[in-house]
């Protein structure tokens, strides 16, 4: 996996332009059912790649931590939301509250998360490739393949998909 993880900011980056012209054809025409598509892509991708093996997600982006994360992880941890914010917490240049620092402070060496079960939300959801209205999350997608393999090989499968 560290081998993948080393290619992929340059993989992904060879692929940009297809990908962001995939994008826009995309929006452009969107194909019946695009979210089941996506869907059975992600179920595809996920057959063989392990999170746990990669985790990079947890080691190189800070996840959006809304209020009612605050709340939960702040209750499983035994702390006040208050005390939560001021030891893990930032306020990014939107204003939106994200973890102070990567990797994530709370990725264990084995690459588990330490507060799984409450996890925020963003973190719970990622690498969205099986929302709802994942049209609109094109262009997150085209970030998300510089960092998660399986977000990449998703595009590429989308790309076989939509271009056949």
């Amino acid at each position: 996996m560290e081998d993948i993880l080393k290619k992929l900011p340059e993989l992904a980056s060879l692929k940009q332009k297809s990908f962001k012209k995939l994008a826009q054809k995309i929006k452009k025409h969107p194909p019946k059912n695009f979210d089941y598509l996506m869907n059975e892509i992600h179920e595809a991708v996920f057959e063989h790649i392990n999170c746990l093996a990669c985790a990079n997600c947890c080691k190189t982006t800070s996840p959006i931590v809304t209020e009612k994360d605050i709340e939960r992880i702040a209750k499983f941890l035994r702390l006040k939301p208050q005390q939560f914010i001021e030891k893990y917490l930032q306020k990014d240049i939107d204003g939106l509250w994200m973890m102070q620092q990567t990797p994530c402070k709370f990725l264990d060496t084995d690459n588990y998360c330490l507060i799984y079960e409450v996890r925020p939300k963003a973190c719970r959801e990622y690498p969205h490739l099986d929302r709802k209205k994942n049209i609109q999350l094109l262009n997150l997608h085209l970030k998300n393949t510089k960092i998660c393999p399986a977000v990449y090989e998703a595009m590429n499968f989308l790309e076989q998909k939509i271009n056949t």
